[in-house]
């Protein structure tokens, strides 16, 4: 099982479609795959028409304490999607408390790891989709991953936010054994206006070693998909934005393969 957080402690810059268009494209590709919603505003669940208000069994299923986990509500809180191979466990609302409670229990920085630990053998890969906010629901999907993708608007306020993400990331990296990778990736990108060219610009010249060399351009049909609730792919596989994921998706797979893989959580105490 391959695991990947889509991060960044910034909204509106591309989280929840970034994981639904990587999601689909693996998919696609015949891999099994699974997104957690970790966002109490559920994005991610509301794509696919899971109301965060209303939705019985969710992600937040999979904050029990050590030992206290039921593997019924584990099983019960992943929903199918339309496209096949591709499921889902949404968001609720419910989330934000855990941000004033689990900080009182022990352990639960880990409780999404310990969750992914049951269900190794059923995904090939799982994309998490972050809260844009340090807390224990970004720790957890930060602990139990192996790359962090890092979408970045282009444009000079979300470029400027991204030390905060890279300081989160120094942050968990101090608990690891092996620094966690991750990817900026340059996203609503307009080749057109001076400011997304300097934008991206910027972020090459900065974080040479970390950006992605190409970006996610600024794509309306990304737009109608997610008010359709399809995926990119089953909406226009030819568009411009689903294009441009399959490059990023290429470049994923080649440097995750490169790396070892290891039980999610592993390395991590909290």
């Amino acid at each position: 099982m391959r695991v990947w957080s889509v991060a960044n402690q910034k909204g509106g810059v591309g989280k929840t479609t970034t994981t639904v268009a990587l999601g689909c494209l693996l998919a696609q590709q015949g891999k099994r795959v699974l997104m957690l919603d970790l966002d109490p505003q559920a994005s991610l669940g509301s794509y696919f028409g899971h109301s965060p208000e209303s939705t019985s069994h969710s992600s937040f299923d999979w904050f029990a304490p050590p030992g206290k986990l039921d593997p019924a509500q584990l099983d019960a809180s992943i929903h199918d999607t339309d496209a096949s191979g591709l499921s889902l466990v949404p968001g609720n609302t419910a989330l934000a408390t855990m941000e004033r409670n689990a900080v009182s229990q022990e352990g639960m920085g880990l409780a999404v790891s310990r969750a992914l630990t049951c269900l190794w053998d059923r995904f090939d890969h799982v994309l998490i989709d972050s809260p844009p906010t340090l807390g224990v629901l970004l720790v957890n999907a930060l602990a139990a991953s192996e790359q962090v993708i890092v979408p970045v608007q282009t444009e000079f306020l979300a470029i400027k936010g991204v030390e905060r993400m890279l300081n989160t990331l120094q942050m968990i990296n101090r608990s690891r054994r092996h620094p966690l990778p991750y990817l900026l990736v340059p996203t609503l990108f307009d080749r057109r206006t001076q400011a997304g060219v300097s934008s991206f610009r910027h972020m090459r010249k900065t974080w040479p070693e970390h950006v992605w060399n190409s970006a996610i351009p600024v794509d309306t049909r990304l737009r109608d998909a997610s008010a359709k609730g399809v995926t990119p792919l089953a909406l226009d596989p030819d568009s411009r934005g689903i294009q441009a994921y399959g490059s990023l998706l290429k470049t994923l797979l080649k440097t995750t393969s490169e790396a070892p893989l290891v039980a999610t959580g592993a390395v991590v105490h909290g």
